[in-house]
């Protein structure tokens, strides 16, 4: 029977085949696992229910993975790592596990699955009445403050309604994910332990989150609020063709995201509105077939009309695109295709769907994802240094380490 632990008396001592520390998508994926297997685990969740976060994925609907998830679209100081996890559960996997309970997956964009016809609620309802099933308990709300390692395995000490309680197992799995959306449950206890524990740590950032604007360019990023357009987003290391949103304070929209994690602070970013055409190329046409048409108008065919009229504070928008002198030319060149900005600053933590960085992978094994100076300890999902882009990759990797580490309880 599923126990969902909330003002309950819980017992002191409980034994089981593994303590999971985190009910999130890979704490649930390695619960249900290792069900199948025939372990019995139980889970510790700080939040009050189960799969917090999930629920709140993809507005509610849940990108559950990505057809075109690899190595290739993850951030970790070593690309190779993941490389063992995915081999062993792969997209396939994913896609048949939930077509198994009735979830099929119904591609949105760019390789971007969702459930058809269901929801977040229906994913994390897989997994609990799979652990229900498997007889696995779930305590909720529940506040781990520290693992003891002794000689006949891990004694986890949680704190639940004002009350210090602990448990025991033979190996403990640490999968409390990232310090994004503190609301939802976030916490920082894998990074403590790793570090307490002597692992090294990745420098950690807000990944996948919006990019602030102040100064100057303040006021003209507030006039063009609202507005979503087509661009190629780059710096020095990545781009991204996709929408960017323009906000009161900055910038979102998939293509920012997915470019701020691989930004910096003091950095610029570069930004193409018209990518995959040349915008003189467009006025050169008009010129000869129309050269009364006014710039506005001729942009107006691109961007919304909101838009374009606040590019009249950089462009001579109001002009005949007959009359363009070789100074305008340039200057709408530049504006279009090379746009240059350098953030204040990113959304933090609040905003961020992923952290960026965590423990250092050279610190587990890529087979198994066990600790390798500590037997039986195990970390897995997105507080490991392993950072997917925007689209459903960050669960193809949640589920996947969920599933090695299974294996080895």
């Amino acid at each position: 029977m599923l126990i969902l632990h909330k003002n309950n008396n819980i017992n002191g001592l409980m034994d089981a085949d593994a303590i999971i520390i985190g009910a999130g998508a890979c704490g649930l994926m390695c619960a249900v696992q290792a069900g199948y297997l025939g372990k019995r685990v139980i889970l510790l969740e700080k939040s009050d229910k189960p799969g917090a976060k999930i629920l709140i994925s993809g507005g509610g609907r849940c990108n559950y993975t990505n057809l075109f998830a690899s190595a290739e679209q993850f951030i970790s100081e070593n690309h190779h790592f993941l490389k063992s996890a995915f081999t062993q559960w792969t997209v396939e996997d994913t896609i048949s596990f939930f077509e198994t309970y009735g979830i099929s997956g119904k591609e949105k964009t760019l390789g971007q699955l969702f459930p058809d016809g269901k929801n977040a609620k229906d994913v994390v309802s897989v997994f609990t009445n799979l652990c229900e099933d498997f007889g696995h308990q779930i305590i909720c709300e529940a506040s781990v403050m520290d693992i003891v390692q002794g000689e006949d395995g891990f004694k986890i000490i949680f704190e639940k309604g004002a009350k210090q309680r602990s448990l025991l197992a033979p190996r403990v799995v640490v999968a409390t994910g990232g310090l994004p959306i503190p609301k939802m449950g976030a916490t920082d206890f894998a990074l403590r332990y790793a570090r307490q524990k002597g692992l090294r740590v990745v420098d950690t950032a807000p990944a996948l989150v919006p990019l602030t604007i102040t100064g100057k360019d303040e006021e003209w990023y507030a006039q063009l609020s609202g507005n979503s357009v087509f661009c190629e987003v780059s710096n020095d290391r990545m781009s991204f063709e996709e929408n960017i949103l323009f906000t009161h304070w900055g910038l979102s929209g998939p293509a920012v995201l997915q470019i701020s994690s691989y930004w910096r602070p003091g950095e610029f970013i570069h930004i193409d509105l018209l990518p995959g055409q040349q915008v003189l190329q467009l006025i050169d046409a008009e010129r000869t077939h129309n050269g009364k048409l006014l710039l506005s108008t001729l942009f107006n065919r691109f961007y919304p009309k909101k838009f374009s009229d606040a590019m009249g504070k950089f462009l001579p928008m109001d002009k005949q695109v007959a009359n363009l002198t070789r100074a305008d030319l340039d200057l709408i060149d530049q504006y279009i295709h090379h746009f240059k900005v350098k953030p204040a600053g990113d959304k933090g933590y609040d905003k961020a769907e992923v952290m960026r960085g965590g423990i250092d992978t050279a610190t587990l094994s890529s087979k198994t994802l066990e600790c390798k100076t500590v037997p039986g300890l195990f970390f897995g999902g997105e507080c490991v240094d392993v950072t997917g882009w925007l689209g459903g990759y960050n669960f193809q990797w949640a589920w996947a380490s969920g599933f090695v580490i299974a294996q080895q309880l």
